[in-house]
């Protein structure tokens, strides 16, 4: 048998192998039955081999010397590599041979299913509650195996969910019925038992062992609910019984699992198979099952434990997407909206009562509670809403108009404590984010009053002094909530028509006037980058703020004479970019070169009068010199194009007057090599002849400064 890093290698092969036949069948090059009549025999031998490596029962001593501890890079042990890889070459053959696949894989899964369901007679009451009465070292090892083996099918299982949905639905149907009625079973079994808390003879062992079965039994069900999607899409006139109580069931075996008695891994699992239903599945009676109405009541009762805070986002995001995501095969007539809207309303109110209760009157002056637990409930109400309205962000009107409805008086209270915890980062940041969240998804129905009442209240509250607090300590909270501001105000620049066009001055003002200042001189690279791009919108989507076209002009000369606006604040954003390029960050050096570039592509940049006869030459000397110092050299080619865009603009000036002052000014080199570099710069005009002489003038340049500085002083007179 290999050894690890040869299984590793192997699978790598048979994956490049498979990879082949696919491609080859997809192409047509074969005759898809000649193909794999041909290669039949041997995918099914590579399934049942890479089935029984993965499986405890036949490989037990060789699994059990991968770590299952030590992350890699991926974030990854070596046994859950092994797995994924193996799991990889079981899709690929099901891709090729759909039925030999299923055909062996279940009866292996079933084999361990038994096992599993076959528990429940060995459990005994005790004093404490229950027990499992396995107790035999031999037997608890092979239950140990068994489950390992079922935990690892469960996934193979879910991984093969994509074959059974789309053209072949029909097709495969009752294969994938069988598995995913085997599924809803067993998730079912596993929270009725309630086998995660149950104890064992080997408790560090089997109970883990126990928690993942069940863990990955939700996991491969979440994998079928495109399956049930597609499902449910068939059947919605019908609403078979059939249908109905798959996910009633499911839902039995989801609700007990909501809960903070529940171990954070099955309850993580739990609430990503409720939303797959609410959000993926949709189905129309899934409201009023009672198992989701209990879920609904336990999370909007006040006096209830609060879940895990990822845990409460999930089960709040999919209640939310129960009464706003539209039900698919419906008319809008039948949508039920209203009785929907005012449900949303209720839960959103449930879910921020303790939030909405934090108005500024009762925060500031008297403060009834300590500050970290007002500042938990922010935390705790923000990260859900906030999260609420990622979701529905993509979605119909319809529902992002509920969803703000319902939001409404949360978002006016965020904006009166804004300015009671400006000084506080942390908070400050969360609001931020939530705000931005905001900005993108919903900015059309918070309504224009409301969003300028917004951006101003930021506007006054982040003066220069707050600004330069928060970014005072680089990477801090405070940099970040600078960063979510600069964000915001990305989103309102873009935004299309007049509406906002009277906050431009302020928002440049803002920028050249308090943000730059502060960071010019500052390494502060996620600062500076979301600056710029805000500059970079901010003349990208109101470009007629500052170049306005004159129809007069144009019809009299043939082309568009622009008349130039504000033309200050456009001469301080150019000056900022350029001062980027003499600076060490790489990475604000392409993107702001990005962003010069396509100004030029989509509004004619470099040829506008106040670039061209203020700035032009001014830039290409700057390229210049960083191509020369060599601190840029994995830009060498952006930097060579954007030079030729510039100079093309002007290739007689560029030759005639730009390249002698450039050579006159070069430090290191003397007047007989200035006059060199000069003849041996060809006049070229296409951009690789031009591209090729900047290259070579620079590499000549370095080269006579590298001979100069290498001989004894005075030999060169410079």
């Amino acid at each position: 048998m290999p050894t690890h890093e040869g299984y590793f290698s192997c699978l790598d092969i048979w994956t490049l192998f498979l990879d082949y036949l696919t491609s080859k069948i997809k192409s047509r090059l074969g005759d898809k039955e000649a193909v794999l009549n041909r290669y039949e025999d041997a995918l099914v031998l590579l399934l049942t081999e890479v089935l029984n490596r993965i499986q405890f029962r036949y490989n037990q001593a060789q699994l059990e010397e991968l770590d299952d501890e030590t992350l890699d890079d991926d974030q990854q042990t070596e046994w859950q590599r092994y797995l994924r890889q193996s799991l990889e070459v079981v899709a690929k053959v099901m891709e090729l041979l759909p039925t030999h696949a299923f055909s062996t894989l279940f009866p292996v899964l079933q084999d361990n299913l038994e096992v599993y369901l076959g528990l429940q007679q060995f459990i005994v009451t005790s004093g404490s509650g229950h027990r499992l009465n396995i107790t035999a070292e031999n037997d608890c090892r092979r239950l140990h195996c068994s489950l390992r083996d079922l935990s690892s099918l469960l996934q193979a299982v879910g991984r093969l969910a994509e074959y059974f949905i789309g053209d072949v639905f029909a097709a495969r149907f009752n294969d994938a019925l069988t598995v995913v009625e085997r599924l809803v079973k067993v998730t079912l079994y596993g929270s009725q038992i309630k086998l995660y808390n149950i104890e064992t003879a080997v408790p560090s062992v089997l109970k883990p062992d126990l928690i993942d079965v069940h863990a990955q039994s939700l996991a491969a069900l979440q994998a079928y609910s495109h399956w049930l999607a597609q499902y449910c899409s068939e059947v919605h006139r019908q609403n078979t019984q059939q249908f109905v109580t798959l996910i009633s069931t499911t839902m039995d075996a989801i609700t007990p699992l909501i809960s903070t008695k529940v171990q954070d891994k099955l309850l993580l699992s739990a609430c990503h198979l409720l939303v797959s239903l609410a959000t993926t599945v949709r189905p129309v009676f899934l409201i009023s099952i009672p198992a989701v109405q209990k879920v609904f009541n336990r999370i909007t009762d006040a006096s209830a434990l609060r879940l895990v805070d990822k845990a409460q986002v999930l089960v709040c995001r999919a209640l939310s997407n129960i009464l706003l995501l539209p039900w698919p095969n419906l008319p809008e007539n039948e949508q039920q909206w209203p009785v929907r809207s005012i449900n949303h309303a209720s839960l959103i109110s449930a879910l921020s009562r303790d939030y909405r209760n934090l108005k500024p009157s009762a925060v500031a002056p008297q403060r009834k509670m300590p500050l970290d637990d007002t500042k938990l409930i922010i935390h705790q109400t923000l990260s859900v809403l906030e999260d609420i309205v990622e979701n529905i962000s993509g979605e119909s009107t319809k529902s992002r108009q509920i969803c703000y409805q319902s939001l409404q008086e949360s978002v006016q209270v965020s904006l009166a404590l804004f300015p009671a915890f400006i000084h506080q980062s942390d908070v400050t940041d969360e609001m931020l984010s939530f705000f931005l969240t905001l900005f993108r998804g919903l900015r059309v129905q918070m309504g224009v009053p409301f969003t300028e009442q917004i951006i101003q209240t930021f506007l006054n509250m982040f003066t220069r002094e707050q600004l330069a607090e928060s970014i005072l300590h680089e990477g801090s909270t405070g940099c970040r909530v600078v960063e979510k501001f600069l964000k915001i105000l990305q989103v309102v620049v873009q935004e299309p028509g007049q509406v906002f066009k009277p906050f431009l001055p302020s928002i440049i003002a803002l920028c050249m006037e308090q943000v730059y200042p502060i960071i010019a001189e500052r390494p502060s690279p996620d600062v500076k980058a979301e600056l710029f791009e805000l500059l970079f919108r901010t003349l990208h989507h109101n470009w007629r703020y500052f170049f306005k076209s004159t129809v007069l002009a144009s019809v009299q000369r043939g082309i568009a004479e622009e008349q130039m606006e504000n033309e200050p604040q456009f001469s301080a954003i150019m000056q900022a970019f350029g001062q980027s390029f003499l600076q060490p960050d790489i990475h604000l050096f392409k993107q702001n070169l990005f962003y010069l570039e396509t100004l030029n592509t989509k509004q004619k940049l470099y040829h506008k009068k106040i670039f061209r006869t203020a700035m032009l030459f001014q830039f290409v000397n700057v390229l210049l010199q960083v191509l020369v110092h060599k601190s840029h050299d994995l830009l060498q080619e952006e930097i060579g194009i954007a030079i030729y865009n510039m100079a093309s603009v002007d290739f007689d000036g560029f030759f005639a007057a730009f390249l002698p002052e450039f050579l006159t000014s070069c430090d290191g080199v003397d007047a007989n090599q200035k006059s060199v570099l000069g003849r041996n710069f060809k006049m070229d005009r296409d951009l690789p002849s031009f591209t090729q002489n900047v290259h070579r003038l620079v590499n000549d340049l370095r080269y006579y400064r590298l001979c100069n500085d290498s001989l004894p002083p005075g030999t060169v007179k410079l």
